[in-house]
């Protein structure tokens, strides 16, 4: 039998025939691996008198820093419901005694699968993304990194993920179902449906909503509220076309369609009803948008231990975590029964 401290990771790797990282995974407990896999890579380290934790093993020594990782094109955004989402994520950190170091993803680096520069310098303990990344990115990520990592506000269902996110699917489920509910039967959707998980979780929650109610969706009722870089269009819509009712993917959106609304002339809620989705406006937009509240705050929360016990290799909840919220009634809905 090889003494302990000359026997690596690198060495078990080499005979098992699998990346280092993946060696890591497997005797850390860490999803990734398949449990035949993890079974062998634990036979060749019992037989070659590897100890975790002893002579043969690299210390780590913890940095007590976390890298929060923002898209640039999500945070850049003058309204950023992600910019006060990181807020609660580094409060909740500070509370752990942890930091938080923001770094911002541009899209060249995203498209080309580059590591976070905080990841790169091995600055932190672990990593928290927050919202829509481009799915190739996240799965070579997670490959390549030993690092423990967190999701917050996204998932990849072809991914293994560790996630939180709002409950999208049944927020817009109960929004739509309480606009009926009001005497509204031609409801349109505002919001691009395609473009991340949530929206296209809000997009199905109404829809099904709709069909529970035999209510026929028209193609007309999905309506775009962004271009393609991701900006709110300079005029979402200027006409009802016949609809008496809005399900807006966010807040922000249904603020924009009530200005485009009542610049072509009509009342909210008086002509159309319209609700939104986060109860989140920045400072200075009147918000009187009935909605659904995300509870941010529980979110983070939630993200962040979760990932701390990831990281200090207790047992945590993996894969997708959803946090229900519920709605918040205010100006922009008027019954119609």
């Amino acid at each position: 039998m090889a003494k302990a401290k000359s026997v690596t990771l690198a060495d078990i790797a080499a005979e098992v025939g699998v990346s280092n990282v993946a060696v890591s995974k497997a005797l850390s407990g860490k999803p990734g691996v398949s449990e035949e896999l993890r079974d062998k890579i634990k036979e060749v380290a019992s037989r070659k008198g590897y100890m975790p934790g002893g002579p043969g093993r690299t210390s780590v020594v913890e940095t007590g820093n976390i890298g929060v990782i923002i898209p640039q094109y999500y945070y850049g955004h003058s309204v950023s419901f992600y910019g006060k989402l990181y807020e609660n994520v580094v409060s909740v950190l500070y509370d752990n005694k942890y930091y938080g170091i923001l770094e911002l993803l541009a899209s060249e680096d995203e498209k080309a699968c580059t590591p976070p520069k905080v990841l790169q310098d091995k600055k932190v303990d672990g990593l928290v993304f927050l919202g829509q990344i481009d799915e190739k990115y996240v799965l070579e990520i997670t490959k390549q990194s030993d690092i423990p990592v967190f999701f917050l506000d996204t998932y990849i269902p072809s991914a293994n993920i560790d996630t939180v996110i709002s409950d999208s699917y049944y927020g817009t489920y109960e929004l739509t179902n309480y606009l009926i509910g009001q005497g509204h039967n031609k409801i349109g959707f505002v919001g691009n449906v395609d473009d991340t998980s949530s929206i296209a979780d809000r997009f199905w929650g109404y829809r099904r909503a709709l069909r529970e109610n035999h209510i026929v969706f028209e193609a007309g009722w999905e309506i775009p509220d962004r271009d393609q870089d991701g900006k709110t269009l300079e005029i979402i819509m200027d006409s009802l076309n016949g609809m008496d009712a809005f399900v807006c993917n966010c807040d922000y959106t249904a603020y924009a369609l009530i200005k485009d609304l009542t610049d072509a002339g009509y009342l909210v809620p008086e002509d159309v009803s319209v609700v939104g989705f986060d109860n989140y406006l920045p400072m200075g937009m009147e918000h009187k948008i009935t909605t659904y509240e995300v509870d941010m705050e529980y979110m983070a929360k939630l993200c962040v231990n979760s990932l701390i016990k990831k990281i200090k290799h207790k047992k945590y909840v993996p894969g997708i975590q959803v946090v229900t919220g519920h709605i918040v009634h205010k100006q922009t809905v008027k019954c119609r029964n």
